[in-house]
């Protein structure tokens, strides 16, 4: 068995986490790959490092992120693209995708001899068309945020269903969310807390100029694309899950839909999502 070991290096208390992860798995006969950045800190002979996240998932079974929501969401396209199931362990202060915490490392053997589900989570497929014919194309994990860029001034967003006009939002910006986003950047914005195993497309006005915009529940076979209209001085970014920026023009043209690919991640607890949520939502308060 072969396992990818993901760590948020900028975090002490992860490497240390990891550490005992790697140690755990290499007594259990388990081939250990990581990235090139975590070289200095993990120099047993016994792990292979690779150069990149594209062939570290092509090469195992399985991958363990060990770091906050944000270490999973880095990883899950990668996991996505080779249909390797992942499982999360939390050392950052929510961890709400993650399943495993520091002191429950043991629990990992579990995965080790098959005893766990594969729960599969709902990704979106966020394609840019620019005026000059050319594309980009995205996979989004939690959102695809469209938005005003800094220091400027509300946008004007025109959003089609199907390719038949809908509604439009004078706004900060919107965002289309998958269910497992709805707890992050969406509900800050006062968007619905869905289910992460619902299929369906959430649509979020964020600081909309009107009291009447509310957030939108799409089917997952519907279509959604948008347009903006800015004002002179004025930019509009399109941002993928926080990581990835896309200047957009009034010409170009954001097209998202449910994504042929699914993330997999791996569930070891019988836990109902709704008190999850609530311990999570208390830990927030303190």
């Amino acid at each position: 068995m072969k396992a990818a070991v993901i760590v948020n290096t900028g975090k002490e208390n992860a490497i240390k986490c990891a550490k005992k992860i790697v140690a755990l798995f290499l007594e259990n006969n388990v081939k250990v790959y990581m990235h090139r950045e975590c070289k200095e800190y993990f120099c047993d002979p016994n792990v292979t490092i690779t150069a990149d996240h594209y062939k570290l998932f092509e090469t195992v079974d399985f991958a363990v992120t060990v770091g906050g929501d944000g270490t999973i969401i880095h990883s899950a396209k990668h996991a996505a693209e080779n249909d390797v199931p992942m499982i999360g362990v939390n050392v950052g202060r929510l961890g709400f995708a993650a399943e495993v915490e520091p002191d429950n490392i043991d629990d990992l053997k579990r995965v080790l001899v098959g005893d766990y589900t594969v729960q599969n989570r709902m990704l979106l497929s966020v394609k840019v068309l620019h005026s000059d014919n050319t594309e980009e194309e995205f996979l989004a994990v939690n959102d695809a945020t469209l938005a005003r860029g800094q220091m400027s001034r509300i946008i004007d967003i025109f959003i089609s269903l199907n390719n038949s006009p809908v509604t439009n939002y004078r706004a900060d910006g919107v965002l289309f969310s998958t269910p497992t986003g709805s707890t992050a950047y969406a509900l800050s914005a006062g968007g619905p807390i869905l289910s992460p195993d619902m299929q369906c497309i959430l649509l979020t006005p964020i600081c909309p100029h009107s009291l009447i915009s509310r957030s939108v529940l799409f089917n997952d076979e519907d279509t959604l694309s948008a347009t903006v209209k800015l004002s002179d001085n004025t930019k509009a970014i399109l941002s993928i899950d926080g990581e990835k920026n896309i200047e957009i023009t009034p010409e170009d043209r954001v097209i998202v839909k449910k994504s042929d690919k699914q993330l997999k991640l791996i569930t070891i607890y019988e836990r109902n999502f709704y008190q999850l949520l609530d311990e999570k939502l208390k830990e927030r308060k303190s």
